[in-house]
């Protein structure tokens, strides 16, 4: 009993594992180099039990003949090899691979360990040859003597990972041989800053060569600045929705040196979403419609000429479909007709015009559609019923669908025409008409004859005139015009009637509208003088462009208006923001004023009197936090900053927060990085994580986790549209697991009195104190927020390094019992309130202070140009009439050096944006005891550098 128990203690390493402890019991170990299991190295015994324990594949190659011991997950990896490679040596066991494992293993009995995240091998270990891929770590073990023993050997099998990585890369390259081969241009953008990640080849040839990948956009196109690209990829990345742009021009330069293009394109911003459903990135496709866009704009361009040029043409014009009916009609048709448009367009043409029927127009309208050939013709319409008698000219032109025909009332001509063809004489005769010329052309152009009229119109005399040819009464750039008449009288014997301009004797030039005919060997023309009329359309023209200007003169006073609306609503947001401000300070002030009263009843008992005053004092306090928090926001606070450790502030007020936030919320602290100093104001810095805090509890209903982080070696990004900052930053990030903030919110919240609390339960100015505090440190503040899952508030602050502060403590410090111990101290006190003035030097008295008031700082430069040794100190106002307190203090400074100068204001833009200049600040609303602090430390710190720099001198 007593020898089996001790064999088994001996064997205990064996008791690990499931089925391979058994195997391993079981095995024969007599036949192999390692003997049996009990007398085996204790580092053997070791190492086998730890392997046997584990749930990874693991195994050991012990002894010269590189004996194989394994566990359970490494006999899935034998598969058919198991359980025959127990105890074989390993080489064998793995004999198709020997020749890759032998340097390796070789490699780990030299003493040196083996480590590979992938190797590939040809395995047969299921009865065929395979891929497989591990990664192993091959670890050399010696014995007592400190030789080599064996190896042990942790291993994963990542074939499944390989394989899947493959199939993942093949069809990532398909996907992109896909996008190479698209006909539209393809691009892949990555993070906020859209750095290019892919361009397919049509991109490449739209946009040029421009080492796109790993760029960001604005790097690779800088001439797209202005156009709104940036703006649009910035607002697909931060919303997550798609951006559809169709016909949206770009202005395109590969070089400052090469000429400027414009393209035209069509083009869709998708967003691209990782697992958790976050924008990592934009997916871009589009095409060039340059060419399309200007057969577009041509196709446009040509329907406006052609609209206008029907509108302004002097015949009728109107269009038939296949039905014969009609679907256009011209300005002029419609006034050759006198009927209004409605009573036309969708009718027949012969239910419009039923005098047409039967007749040669009806002809030739059915000609020319059915035969698809122009067709021109003269009628005489002649109506008994309704009296109308005229002569038209149709020219019928087929046209796509139907036809168009063009119409003139030749009445007139036609009548001339005929009044010529019954007599010479009468023609004679019409050469007396006054207000026509008539003109005779003889074979070779030249004049033959005029009449009167013809004469009076050009100065020139009878004599002067016979002979001239066209071409020297015609200026040079209507000759083209006229040479078309000369053809049509030469072909049909007449023209049709145009106008152009003629030259007088003095050179001076008139319009005329011509109508030539031939008459025999000779052409007649008669031509009429429509100077006045030309005139006239002139001065419609210009009347017309002066009712532009008037319109464009409108359209500016409207953009004035607007601009004016724009000004007014901005004054409504400023009576908001005012009157809020008024609520929260009424509110205030009636718990003074409540206070103050109930403080001037007689017999008031003492313990209501402590507490109204305790009330007045929380009050003024708490008014004191409200123009802080406003004056944050803005930007505009009179900050103190001074150096200090992160990590240390944020652990000491990590206990108030808890207080803030209530025992329900958890709160961890990860501030356990290296002293990392910022220079800021101490007291905002501290409200700041109290804001957050306290917007993170609300969130999260009193119920669940706040994280603080502190990274100490942070890099600002870009945030809201605003460039990140250089150099390294501070970045203090504040975690909360509450309801998160919508999107379309998340540029607000920072607004002062944004807020989605209920009335009564939120200010609306934390946020704002926070953003305010940051940009006025030289940092920012970014929040990244997920509906239900949370929200991340990341303050960003500048790093400095450590610098050696003074020593606050000593005689100066609060409860001393010398707060009013200010006898023997002369102060010249600089107010130009009188209030204020007579209450500080009141104050002071009271003190036990030795004061003088002067009203503003030119006094009180007289006052020291008098007699400065008569003054201790300089207690200033910063805000005054002319010479502000700050220049005041640098002109004190510049005359009398040893003078110290201490500032006092609620608000001033110039310690805002400036600083205090190293002068001490004091801010309204102070307590009695800062005032007596202030002017003890700089009086006495004065007195001790004045007497170091006499032992000084004497030493």
């Amino acid at each position: 009993m007593h020898g089996k128990s001790r064999t088994d203690t001996r064997l205990a390493f064996l008791s690990g594992g499931k089925e391979m402890g058994a195997l391993i019991r079981a095995h024969d170990w007599a036949s192999t180099p390692l003997g049996e299991p009990a007398d085996w190295p204790y580092g053997l015994k070791t190492l086998v039990g730890v392997m046997l324990g584990s749930n990874q594949p693991m195994f050991i190659a012990w002894g010269a003949g590189r004996t194989l011991l394994y566990n359970d997950a490494y006999s899935d990896i034998l598969a058919r090899k198991h359980p025959a490679a127990l105890g074989c040596d390993f080489l064998e066991a793995w004999h198709e691979i020997q020749d890759d494992l032998r340097p390796i293993v070789e490699q780990a009995y030299s003493g040196e360990p083996v480590h590979m995240d992938d190797i590939t091998l040809i395995m047969e270990r299921r009865g065929y040859p395979e891929e497989a891929h591990f990664s192993f770590s091959y670890t050399p073990v010696r014995d007592e003597s400190g030789a080599i023993a064996g190896f042990f050997c942790p291993c994963t099998e990542i074939t499944g990972q390989v394989m899947a990585e493959r199939r993942l890369a093949s069809e990532t390259e398909r996907q992109r041989r896909l996008f190479e081969q698209a006909p539209g241009f393809i691009t892949i953008l990555n993070g906020p800053e859209h750095r290019f990640e892919f361009v397919n080849q049509s991109y490449k040839r739209l946009f040029g060569e421009r080492d796109f990948v790993g760029r960001t956009v604005r790097e690779a196109f800088p001439e797209l600045g202005g156009q709104g690209y940036y703006e649009w990829l910035d607002k697909v990345y931060a919303t997550g929705e798609r951006f559809v742009a169709s016909h949206i021009p770009a202005r395109l330069q590969a070089s400052p040196t090469e000429p400027a293009k414009e393209v035209v394109l069509d083009f869709i911003y998708e967003p691209v979403r990782d697992e958790a459903g976050c924008v990592t990135g934009i997916f871009c496709e589009g095409h060039d419609v340059t060419e399309a866009h200007l057969a577009r704009t041509a196709v446009e361009a040509s329907n406006a000429r052609y609209t206008s040029v029907l509108a302004a043409m002097g015949e009728g014009f109107l269009v038939l479909d296949e039905a014969y009916r009609i679907t256009e009609i011209n300005a002029e048709g419609l006034r050759l007709d006198g009927r209004p448009e409605s009573e036309i367009l969708g009718k027949t043409h012969w239910e419009v015009f039923p005098a047409s029927v039967c007749t040669p127009v009806e002809a030739a309208y059915r000609r020319s559609m059915t035969e698809r050939v122009p067709v021109e013709l003269t009628h005489h319409y002649q109506d008994a019923a309704t009296g109308y008698d005229s002569w038209l000219t149709l020219r019928i032109y087929p046209v796509p669908g139907g036809v168009a025909a063009f119409y003139r009332d030749v009445s007139e001509r036609m009548r001339a025409e005929e009044a010529l063809r019954h007599s010479e004489e009468r023609l004679r005769t019409a050469l007396g008409i006054s207000t026509v010329g008539v003109l005779f052309w003889g074979s070779g152009f030249g004049l033959t004859d005029a009449n009167e009229a013809f004469l009076r119109m050009t100065d020139f005399s009878r004599e002067e005139a016979l002979g001239k040819t066209w071409q020297e009464l015609t200026p040079e750039e209507f000759h083209p015009v006229s040479w078309r008449a000369v053809d049509e009288v030469i072909t049909r014997g007449e023209a049709t009637p145009y106008e152009k301009q003629y030259f007088r004797k003095d050179g001076s030039r008139w319009w005329g509208l011509f109508a030539p005919r031939k008459v025999g060997d000779e052409v007649v023309e008669f031509v009429l003088d429509v100077t006045d009329r030309r005139e006239a359309e002139a001065a419609l023209r210009r009347l017309n462009e002066e009712l532009e200007t008037r319109v464009i003169e409108a359209i500016t006073d409207r953009e004035k208006t607007e601009a004016a609306l724009r000004q007014s609503q901005k004054l409504e947001a400023v009576g908001q923001l005012t009157g809020g401000v008024a609520h929260d300070f009424n509110n205030l002030l009636t718990i003074i004023r409540s206070s103050v009263e109930f403080l001037r009843r007689p017999n008031l008992p003492e313990e209501r009197r402590r507490r109204y005053i305790d009330a007045i004092t929380d009050t003024v306090d708490r008014a004191a936090k409200l123009t802080g928090q406003l004056l944050a926001f803005a930007r505009r606070q009179a900050l103190k900053p001074e150096v200090f450790d992160v990590p240390e502030r944020i652990r000491a007020v990590t206990d108030m927060l808890r207080t803030i936030v209530g025992s329900r919320i958890r709160i961890e602290a990860d501030v356990a990085c290296d002293p990392c100093f910022i220079e800021a104001d101490v007291v905002q810095f501290e409200t700041a994580l109290v804001n957050m805090a306290v917007n993170a509890r609300d969130a999260m209903n009193g119920e669940g986790t706040l994280t603080m982080h502190v990274d100490a070696m942070a890099e600002m990004p870009a945030i809201r549209g605003h460039a990140g900052g250089p150099g390294q930053f501070v970045a203090v990030s504040i975690s909360d697991t509450g309801s998160g903030i919508p999107a379309d919110q998340l540029g607000q919240i920072f607004e002062p009195f944004f807020t989605t609390k209920e009335v009564g339960k939120g200010t609306g100015l934390g946020l704002s104190q926070v953003y305010g505090f940051a940009k006025q440190s030289g940092g920012d503040v970014a929040v990244a927020s997920v509906l239900g899952k949370g929200t991340t508030f990341t303050l960003y602050l500048p790093k400095v390094e450590q610098t050696v502060g003074l020593d606050g403590t000593g005689s100066d410090a609060p409860g001393n019992g010398q707060d009013e111990d200010g006898r023997g101290c002369r102060v010249l006190v600089v107010e130009d309130n009188i209030e204020v003035g007579r209450f500080s030097t009141q104050l002071l008295q009271d003190l036990g202070y030795q004061t003088t008031w002067a009203a503003n700082a030119r006094e009180a430069l007289q006052l020291l140009e008098e007699d400065h040794s008569r003054f201790d100190v300089v207690f200033s106002d910063v805000v005054m009439p002319g010479m502000s307190g700050v220049e005041l203090g640098r002109e004190v400074r510049r005359r009398h050096p040893a003078l110290p100068v201490v500032l006092t204001s609620g608000y001033s833009h110039v310690l805002a944006e400036e600083g205090r200049h190293g002068f001490e600040l004091l801010h309204k609303p102070y307590a009695v005891e800062d005032v007596s602090r202030v002017l003890r430390h700089v009086t006495r710190s004065t007195v001790s550098g004045t007497a170091d720099t006499a032992r000084t001198k004497r030493g």
